[in-house]
């Protein structure tokens, strides 16, 4: 009896699998890749034509062992493993560890793990693709060149154990720009005007936003403004010019993609990227679900690709159609993506089978299971509905030659929204009183409301929204988000607080070598248009080699200059004035994961440590103490008083010892401005600058 052999990534699919198919096929996994290059050394051969040096990776022997006995027996060899270009690098990797030349050895893979997407696999097995292998190749080795040539300059610079690489040194940077562009933002005043009026049978009154004057939109930039603008409004008749009514359709969103579905899950259920990826992994592998055995639940995770497989289409058709109503079932007519990306092979993040709804599995699902699980469910089965319809009213009301605006929406027909709204969905403002509202209504002023605003900076970066500016960059892809903030994270170059991501002081020195030293690998564009050209790589069009070889030389002279300088300035640890306490001492600066910190010389007879204050030579505002550089217990710098906690002093940005000459309160350094430390003064200067003497 012919013996067939089927070889995936993770043993948790091998259940699944093993389920599909009949007793003439064995399932086994290789637990991920089986080969990599050395830890221990570059592991490319630069002398001869960049030629990779590929080991068994550490703990694989015994797998190896295993599935060449496997092998051994199988008459034909099925390599099943993802079907993006990693999976196809590990399938090929396989075929040369397991010396499968001129074997009966065939390429498989799936988008979801299901019996039929399986069978229909064995049914149109091909070789390795060896764009998408050279295209991993070219990635591992970037990679690999970036972390092993500058990550040894990071050790004699700042502390061993710190990391470059070629993503996540744009992400960092991207987040320290972000930081720079909070500190300098000064806010700016503005305000609005309500204007509450009484409408003859209505209780409640009609809130009126100010919008202009007859010629258009007014700013209203101070409270003096505001003040003139209020006494000739007083004086005015308030009345109804036009009375618009009018229809909105909102389209229902996209299937997820592995970006939107972080973003998503981050918003929606406070999931970190890595928690999403994991618990999608799981949902794609199989998991138990009562009176149906381990079954995949979702199509692949990793994926740029909004296509739906026509299939699932249908299904999903005739699932509204009955569950809903027809004309809840939208008609879809797919766009044709490029079929030059690979990875339109592929489709947007869908349950396998629509009707398997998320009450039905609850049961079997793990409560963080079950959340994502329903996220997806609703996505998808939105993604195919009718679009929302809203009816809208606008109000323009005249007062004098001033106008204000009252608009509001009403949903007529749900569509979509009947499964899904999003996070970021607008509510409906639902205001019932202007249905009654005509031109001839009479209008009585009752009361002018004015409310002072200040302007915001740019948000913090949330781990969602480096996710989506790194994918509208066309920085990484779907498979390297994940890993990419996980890295910095653990590395302390950033911390998360409240979701939103700050940069530590090891983060600021870290970026500042990198872009100092390493210029074009932390420039987003540099880095973008090295994805393109591993897309290039992909579809066939440039040789990987070509990749490899004309980013090398670049990377080699910048290290060497930066070698050089380094050199130069290579820093000992600085001899502070603080004694030890316990051998009398004096103790150092060093680099810990937290910044910096005070450690005793004599290491490891005294292993004494203390937090470093590093001092500011500014005069605390309030107690004429010292103000000194404290962090948060995850690493967050401020400035904070020596005298703490009887001084109460706090500040995130830098106290600059000068008081405003407008309400006498301490300003703080901004950019190259010095600011009020009270938003609602707003006085700002520039910040003079310093004369050099030569």
């Amino acid at each position: 009896m012919a013996k067939y052999l089927v070889i995936v990534e993770s043993p948790a699919k091998v259940k699944t699998i093993k389920k599909f198919l009949g007793k003439n096929y064995e399932v086994t996994a290789s637990n991920g890749h089986v080969r990599d290059l050395p830890k221990s050394q570059l592991g490319i051969d630069i002398e001869h034509d960049f030629e990779p040096k590929y080991i068994t990776i550490r703990g694989k022997g015994d797998i190896l062992a295993k599935l060449r006995k496997e092998v051994k027996k199988a008459d034909k060899v099925y390599l099943a493993t993802d079907p993006d270009r990693e999976g196809e690098a590990i399938s090929w990797h396989l075929a040369q560890a397991l010396k499968l030349e001129g074997k009966n050895v065939y390429r498989i893979s799936f988008n979801e793990i299901t019996k039929n997407a399986v069978k229909a696999s064995l049914k149109s097995p091909r070789e390795v693709d060896m764009d998408l292998v050279n295209a991993q190749q070219a990635r591992r080795m970037l990679d690999r060149m970036v972390g092993y040539k500058i990550s040894p300059l990071l050790w004699a610079k700042v502390k061993r154990g710190l990391s470059a690489g070629r993503v996540q040194s744009v992400a960092l940077r991207m987040i320290c720009d972000r930081e720079e562009e909070i500190n300098a933002f000064i806010p700016k005043e503005y305000w609005t005007l309500d204007a509450l009026l009484s409408v003859k049978g209505e209780k409640r009154p009609l809130k009126a936003k100010f919008y202009g004057n007859s010629a258009g939109k007014l700013e209203i930039a101070s409270e003096k403004e505001l003040t003139g603008i209020k006494e000739k409004v007083e004086k005015e008749e308030f009345q109804v010019l036009e009375v618009k009514k009018g229809e909105r359709t909102k389209k229902a969103p996209s299937p997820f993609t592995t970006s939107t579905l972080q973003q998503e899950a981050s918003k929606a259920l406070n999931f970190s990227i890595q928690k999403t990826m994991r618990i999608a992994q799981q949902l794609y592998e199989g998991v138990d679900i009562k009176g149906q055995g381990t079954v995949g639940l979702i199509s692949y995770l990793r994926t740029d690709s909004m296509r739906v497989s026509e299939e699932a289409a249908q299904a999903a058709a005739l699932y509204i159609t009955d569950a809903y109503g027809e004309k809840y079932t939208a008609l879809h007519t797919e766009k044709k993506q490029s079929a030059a990306k690979i990875q339109d092979a592929h489709e947007a993040i869908r349950p396998t089978d629509i009707t398997r709804t998320p009450v039905f599995v609850k049961e079997s699902l793990s409560r963080d299971q079950f959340r994502l699980y329903q996220l997806i469910w609703k996505r998808f089965t939105a993604s195919r509905m009718s679009s929302a319809v809203y009816e809208t009213t606008s109000v323009v009301i005249g007062a004098g030659d001033y106008r204000f605006h009252v608009s509001a929406s009403k949903i007529v027909f749900d569509g979509f929204m009947s499964v899904y709204t999003s996070e970021d969905e607008e509510k409906a403002e639902n205001n019932v009183m202007l249905r009654s509202i005509g031109e001839d209504t009479n209008l009585n002023l009752k009361e002018l409301e004015g409310n002072q605003h200040f302007t915001q900076p740019p948000a913090h970066y949330t781990e969602a929204s480096l996710v989506k500016t790194l994918e509208e960059l066309g920085i990484g892809r779907p498979s390297t988000y994940s890993p990419t903030i996980t890295t910095i994270l653990a590395r302390r170059y950033v911390v998360k607080e409240n979701k939103n991501l700050y940069v530590t002081e090891l983060g600021e020195v870290v970026n500042s070598i990198m872009k100092e030293s390493f210029t074009s690998i932390v420039d987003e564009h540099f880095t973008a248009n090295m994805e393109s050209l591993l897309d290039k790589v992909e579809e066939g069009k440039i040789s990987w080699k070509t990749v490899v070889e004309n980013f090398y030389p670049d990377l080699e002279e910048a290290v060497q200059i930066a070698e050089k300088d380094l050199e130069k300035i290579k820093i000992e640890d600085e001899v502070t004035d603080v004694v030890c306490e316990e051998c009398g001492r004096n103790m150092v600066i060093k680099y810990g994961p937290h910044g910096k910190f005070l450690a005793c010389p004599g290491f490891p007879d005294c292993r004494n440590t203390k937090p470093y204050l590093e001092k500011t030579g500014i005069k605390c505002p309030l107690c004429e103490k010292e103000v000194v550089i404290k962090k948060t217990k995850k690493g967050r710098r401020y400035y904070g008083c020596e005298n703490n906690p009887e001084c109460g002093f706090m500040s995130w940005q830098k106290p600059s010892g000068k008081k405003c000459p407008e309400c006498g309160s301490y300003m703080v350094e901004k950019g190259n401005k010095l600011a009020c430390s009270k938003e609602q003064c707003g006085y700002s200067e520039k910040i003079a600058e310093k004369k050099t003497e030569e």
